[in-house]
Parts: structure tokens; sequence; C-alpha cells
């Protein structure tokens, strides 16, 4: 398993019988990315391989949007399983797929391709794996909780938002630093939240500002707090909600998971409140790939173990 912090390219598959690349076990799974070397996925799906005793491993590929295809040929041909993507080349993904599921569709976005009877199908566990931490993580169905969602604009926000659309949450706030981005999205899942009134009143789904008075105004009728945006990871970064905002009944998702412990977890649990980070989300999201790549229940303690370990080992 030496091979996990390597990056391989187009030119590298059109070589991999050769000499070094031959691998061992073979690859049979990958993650797309540009960039992709600090991707952990390999860290999680290899031990995951090897624990249910399949033959095969799981590598990182750079590449770029324009050689997309190309580079699923590539891999389809050399016999690989399937592949993850990442941003930015979700929405690549999608346009290469014969075919996509119901949540990829409504996401607009595909990370997890696969290639069955010679077809490419596309499925997107972003979502669902986000459903499975918060069960995880607090003991609560996300379905039953009144969420705002941070950086619900676009990429990690947006799919966040679908995805508690879906599921039906009790309320829906959106808060993004460009309102409109926000709004445009309100008018895509009102219909999914509209509450059944002689008016149709759909008093579910919110839109605020992301200001002091507009967070304020919502924040007391919501219990799940998630930050989609990638605010946190530097400490220079403004503070998302101020601290006398925050009140013990809160749970706080930070998608961010390095570092562990951002100034908004850190606020959150000086008030009692409860918080987690996005490494689980990373880890749901990854056993759900498994899933459908292997049609068996994925071994997600040695995954998490796998994750953890990665992750101590860049810390030291």
């Amino acid at each position: 398993m030496n091979n996990q912090n390597i990056a391989y390219d187009l030119e590298d598959l059109a070589k991999w019988h050769e000499g070094s690349s031959i691998l061992t076990p073979p690859a049979t799974l990958s993650v797309f990315g540009d960039p992709v070397k600090h991707s952990l996925s390999p860290h999680m799906h290899n031990p995951a391989l090897h624990n249910c005793g399949i033959d095969g491993q799981y590598v990182k590929i750079r590449v770029p949007e324009v050689k997309f295809k190309e580079t699923l040929s590539a891999i389809y041909n050399l016999g690989f399983k399937g592949t993850n993507c990442t941003i930015p080349l979700k929405f690549a993904a999608l346009n290469a797929c014969d075919h996509i599921d119901s949540t990829a569709k409504r996401m607009g976005a595909v990370n997890t391709i696969s290639f069955e009877n010679g077809k490419v199908i596309g499925s997107n566990s972003d979502g669902p794996g986000l459903v499975r931490a918060i069960r995880e993580e607090f003991s609560i169905d996300i379905r039953d909780l009144r969420v705002m969602i941070l950086g619900a604009g676009g990429g990690a926000g947006r799919a966040v938002a679908i995805q508690c659309a879906m599921e039906k949450v009790e309320r829906l706030v959106l808060v993004n630093r460009t309102k409109e981005k926000a709004e445009k999205l309100s008018h895509e899942l009102s219909s999914d939240l509209m509450d059944e009134s002689i008016h149709k009143d759909s008093s579910r789904l919110k839109v605020t500002e992301w200001s002091e008075e507009g967070l304020e105004s919502e924040i007391s009728d919501i219990d799940l707090i998630i930050n989609a945006s990638s605010l946190g990871m530097k400490n220079s970064d403004p503070e998302l909600v101020s601290q006398n905002l925050l009140k013990p009944h809160h749970l706080i998702y930070d998608m961010i998971y390095s570092p562990s412990k951002t100034r908004l977890s850190r606020n959150a649990k000086s008030v009692g409140a409860r918080t987690a980070n996005g490494l689980s989300m990373l880890l749901h999201q990854g056993a759900i790939s498994f899933e459908t790549w292997f049609n068996q229940e994925a071994p997600v303690e040695v995954m998490r173990k796998g994750l953890k370990d990665a992750i101590e080992l860049e810390s030291n």
C-alpha cells in the first residue's frame, strides 16, 4: 500500500503495464481530481479492500477537466471498476455518464462512477453521506431537525441544501455571502418544503443575510448549523457566527476536518453546544461509494481507522 500518496496521470495510464507502473494488488479503483495529491480517499478504501479480501487497489489520478473523458476511457480499458471524482470534476463526470441516479440528477453533480455492462453509471454519495454522518454524530435523523446552512450558494452548500430538501427537514435556512445565490437555490427547493396549507406558504424555507442581524433573526428556531463554506480553515478567517448567538441546544456540524477544531466549533463548545467535523461525512460518502461498487456493506470502522491514521501522520 505504499502507493497511497502517489498521484498518477493520463501519461502513466498509457504505459500502465510497463515496468514500475505494475501495482500489486492491481489498481481497480481511483479518485479523479485536479489537484488530487491531498486526497485521503486511498487511506480509507485500501484498508477496506484488504479487509473484504478484494484483490484491488485504489489510486489517485490527476485529471485536467479537458482530459476527463479520455482518462475515464483509459481506466475503463484497463479494467478498473470505477472512480470517485472531486471538485472541480463533478460536473464533467455528470456529462460523461450514460446513466445517472436521481440524487446525482438533483445535485447536478456526480462523485461516484461505476462501470456496469459497458455503461458508465453516475451517482452522488455526498448528500447521503451527510445524512449518515449526522445520525452517527448526534443520534438523530436530519429530517427531524431545523437546519441552517452557512455557505449555501454552490458546491458543497448546494449539495447539502438539496439533500436537506429531499429529506424534508423540519425547517431550512440558507445563508450565503452572496444572498442572490442562496435565493436562487431557495426557488429551486421551494416545492420540496412547501407547507400544505391553503396558501401553500413555504415558511419552512428561508434565506437570510450573512450578518449579525440576519443570523440573529433566524438562529433561535434552528437545531443544526452546518458550515458548508471553506471559512474556518485559517485562523485569520472571519467569525462565521458570533459566539453570543450560539446556544447549548445547537448542534454544530463543520464540514471542515482539517483543522479538526475550527473557531466555530470551539465557540460552540464553550457555550455547551455539541459539535462534529466533516471527517464523518468524508467517511460515510466513501462507504456509500464502496457499497455502490461492490453491493456489500462497507467496513466502516476499518475505513475510519485508515482516515484517522492518515490525518495523524500528516499532523506529525
